[in-house]
């Protein structure tokens, strides 16, 4: 089984004939939203279902809120803890269960499948080592801290530490939970699932270039551009890219050029190596890779970035398509990328820009 995970941070494009779908743009999670169906007529309906399933993935998750369930879990993990202390007279490190909604249960056991399935590299305890790096808010906010603050590098606890039976949740007081590499692919499967299922439409949802797709695919397929370059969608794009189509499963791009910002001196990016507390070495610009679920193309793209080099023969090793763009732009691929669809592309619909870097839940 192919592995699960976070971000897709190159723009790509996806587009479907013309006269036979609608399509709808907007932003949640702090980045671009962008949803097309086969039929026009299901555009009301999958735009409220989408609608109503990112703000409930939000207001689970998003370690930006202060109100989320995922930050009111972990607050009173810290203050039972400290009861404990006081009560015994001594620090307490022992695990704490709580019980988590069903929501929240099921994002959490996606990130615990995600670590297990790439051996660690996609970890959902690196919360506080990424906010010792400075990204301790809602990414959009980063360009207003100090730049100019020291750089702490944290431990990161290791995804074993972390038990989820059901709805019980058992873990240190100590760990920050963060979902990032994997709640927004996990919200854009489970939502075209349930917007296909509820409508009998196919669909695309793409979070910020997390890429799901379900029901019955246009003709042609989904058309989808994957570039690491910033630019206009109506134009041609000024570095590589790759225009594909899929018909089912999903899409994610991982990068070390999107979501970057400066503390002490070092530019940073948002994808750590649980091993060292820091950004993986950025050898690949961008990791594009298809995959039977959108969780699982982004877990083994991000995966691939911290593995370097090695990634070209673990993703050939377990059959998953990838393009591989390296920091001098040379391109590789790997597992039967698919070929390049003909040019004669019909309506294209923008996703997420690499500068463009999301927040939220993601």
């Amino acid at each position: 089984m192919p592995p699960a995970a976070p971000r897709a941070e190159a723009e790509a494009e996806a587009s479907t004939d013309a006269d036979a779908s609608a399509a709808a743009s907007w932003r949640a999670l702090g980045t671009l939203v962008h949803l097309v169906v086969t039929d026009p007529r299901c555009l009301p309906a999958a735009r409220s279902l989408l609608e109503a399933d990112l703000a409930a993935v939000d207001l689970a998750c998003s370690r930006f809120r202060a109100d989320s369930e995922i930050c009111a879990l972990q607050a009173n993990a810290q203050a039972s803890s400290q009861a404990n202390a006081q009560a015994n007279g001594q620090p307490s490190s022992h695990a704490e269960a709580q019980q988590v909604s069903p929501l929240l249960a099921e994002a959490i056991a996606v990130a615990l499948r995600a670590a297990e399935l790439t051996d660690g590299d996609v970890d959902p305890t690196v919360g506080a080592a990424l906010s010792a790096l400075g990204y301790d808010r809602d990414f959009e906010q980063l360009q207003y801290a100090d730049p100019a603050g020291g750089l702490t590098v944290r431990t990161v606890p290791g995804w074993r530490q972390v038990r989820l039976e059901g709805r019980t949740l058992t873990m240190p007081a100590n760990i920050r939970l963060d979902l990032g590499a994997t709640a927004k692919a996990w919200a854009a499967d489970r939502s075209a699932a349930r917007i296909a299922r509820q409508t009998g439409c196919g669909v695309l949802v793409s979070l910020g270039g997390d890429i799901a797709v379900a029901g019955p695919a246009p003709r042609g397929g989904w058309r989808i551009r994957v570039q690491d370059v910033t630019g206009s969608p109506d134009e041609t794009p000024a570095g590589p890219y790759a225009l594909i189509a899929i018909r089912d499963g999903g899409l994610a791009t991982s990068s070390t050029k999107a979501r970057r910002w400066q503390r002490g001196g070092d530019v940073l990016h948002h994808i750590l190596d649980p091993r060292t507390g820091l950004p993986a070495e950025p050898v690949w610009r961008t990791v594009s890779v298809a995959a039977g679920t959108c969780a699982d193309a982004n877990a083994a793209s991000t995966a691939a970035v911290i593995r370097g080099r090695a990634a070209l023969g673990w993703l050939a090793r377990l059959g998953l398509p990838a393009r591989l763009v390296d920091a001098t732009g040379v391109v590789f691929t790997v597992a039967g990328w698919p070929e390049e669809a003909p040019e004669e592309a019909p309506e294209e619909a923008p996703e997420e820009a690499p500068g463009e870097a999301p927040g939220g839940a993601t």
